[in-house]
């Protein structure tokens, strides 16, 4: 049976309508998706384990409601991708990492059952790094995620799976997760919308140090409208989350207009501390620029944020520390380079350390709160360069400086991480290279409900013209498969449903 597989292109919001008001069947959707990956997938290789039949009757349930005029919840129907960190009761979720391979949970974390209960359909796992170390989407288990707009080169990471189905239009919401810019950074490389909300905004039940504020889960979309309704499903109190807070959805779901010519911005290329190729500085400048005279104010913002580097080694190792140091003691061949150089550097901190860099983040916090006493949002690239070969673990020379190690290079997401202000990587146009190119946007500490609006406003704007709005991929050149994305694949999983449209359990 045909579908039509150009449905999924339509915005989540759209969708959600369609199905609200009867016009739009949830099945029908889901069999466009389950179309369109099984098209695209193989040329970017985004998608892990997938959930098809479930989905399917998951579907034809929610269509059921719809005709016996049931309430619906905000994402009733829609199909939904869950970065494979996440927890799916029943579904395989490996983390990229060998020793999971075969792991199927038995039930859902707190994001993936909030999702759920909304009336989202849980339809397929998105590719990350293993464990999620790293801003390059690939592992032995599942391969490797190309970059959209050219599978040769990088995706991002680590929800790089689900930006590339995103921006491919698989699927129109996804999940994702933030420590260094894991959000931020694969929206901005594949063109889409990521959201680091403020700690606690988004309960996590499964983070191992329960009061670390440098780990969140959030929101993927194609538009800000999109990543608000993911968002506004997704908040709320969680007693197993000691940062979380009660707060209301229904300032997510319907976001105000704002009024640009009000807006006081402060921009920063590089946080004063930041290593970024010329070329990122000559496209933000001109980004910069273009948005001076629709605003009240725009002019540069002096945060030099000397400690930052520093002080994220220690407490990132300690988080890391905390999460696999018992895995590294007994079975260390099955973590990854990336997890055991984090785990390596905790064994040489000391509590001295871990004092000093608490202080230097609570410093770094501070600087940015006397910063949005003067601006209503601060601007910065995402990325410090245009999307590299996904076959490079990382960028390892930035500005032709050698990064110290593999996540130097993601300091413009990590300095605000410290900071633990709510962050968005916004699509405007496209670099010098052709590439996507994300616009970093900062908001005030729980004002993530502002940051989503401002973005929605400048969004809007940059719709106005081709050279800012979304880039979108060539879908037409998308449709040849590229087996080399797994050719890393060492350890194919041997339960799970499919991956990426090939036959059950193979990789």
């Amino acid at each position: 049976m045909a579908h039509d597989i150009t449905l999924p292109e339509r915005s989540a919001v759209e969708l959600r309508r369609l199905i609200g008001w009867r016009q739009l069947s949830p099945v029908e959707l889901l069999d466009a998706c389950i179309a369109r990956i099984e098209a695209l997938d193989p040329a970017v290789n985004a998608i892990a384990a997938t959930d098809f039949e479930r989905a399917r009757d998951g579907a034809r349930a929610a269509e059921a409601r719809v005709m016996r005029g049931e309430p619906l919840g905000p994402l009733h129907g829609l199909p939904v991708g869950i970065k494979d960190l996440q927890d799916t009761a029943g579904l395989l979720t490996t983390y990229g990492n060998v020793r999971l391979r075969d792991n199927v949970p038995v039930a859902d974390n707190a994001l993936v059952a909030r999702l759920r209960a909304a009336g989202a359909i849980v339809t397929a796992k998105t590719n990350v790094p293993d464990m999620g170390a790293g801003a390059n989407t690939r592992n032995p288990v599942w391969g490797a995620t190309g970059n959209p707009f050219d599978p040769r080169l990088n995706a991002g990471g680590s929800s790089g799976g689900s930006a590339a189905a995103l921006a491919t239009d698989m699927l129109p919401l996804a999940t994702g997760s933030d420590t260094g810019g894991s959000l931020r950074i694969p929206a901005a490389l594949c063109g889409v919308v990521g959201l680091r909300p403020s700690p606690g905004l988004v309960a996590n039940d499964a983070r191992a140090l329960g009061w670390s504020v440098i780990s969140v889960l959030g929101p993927m979309g194609r538009t800000v409208a999109d990543t608000a309704l993911l968002l506004s499903a997704s908040v709320g109190l969680d007693a197993r989350d000691p940062l979380s807070y009660p707060v209301r959805a229904a300032e997510f779901a319907a976001l105000p207009e704002v009024d640009l010519s009000t807006l006081r911005i402060g921009t920063t290329e590089d946080f004063g501390v930041c290593i970024v190729d010329a070329e990122i500085r000559r496209v933000f400048r001109q980004r910069v620029e273009t948005i001076r005279p629709w605003v009240a104010s725009c002019e540069p913002i002096g945060l030099s944020l000397t400690e930052a580097d520093r002080a994220f080694d220690v407490l990132r190792a300690e988080s890391f520390y905390a999460a696999f140091a018992e895995t590294w003691q007994r079975e260390p061949e099955t973590l990854g380079p990336n997890v055991r150089a984090n785990v390596e550097m905790a064994g040489a901190i000391t509590l001295a350390d871990r004092a000093w860099a608490h202080l230097a983040q609570t410093r770094i916090a501070r600087r940015f709160a006397q910063a949005f006493e003067q601006f209503d949002l601060i601007l910065a690239p995402v990325t410090p360069v245009t999307p590299f070969p996904w076959t490079e673990l990382f960028a390892q020379r930035v500005d032709g400086q050698a990064m110290r190690h593999y996540y130097h290079w993601l300091a413009l997401t990590y300095v605000v991480t410290l900071a633990t202000n709510p962050a968005l990587s916004l699509p405007c146009g496209r670099d010098e290279h052709g590439m996507p190119f994300g616009l970093q946007l900062i908001g005030r500490l729980r004002g993530d409900a502002a940051l989503l609006a401002a973005a929605q406003s400048l969004e809007q704007a940059f719709a106005a013209d081709t050279a800012l709005q979304r880039p979108r991929p060539d879908v037409v050149a998308l449709r040849v498969a590229r087996p080399e994305l797994k050719s890393i694949v060492t350890h194919p999983p041997r339960t799970g449903d499919r991956a990426g449209g090939a036959a059950t359990n193979a990789v």
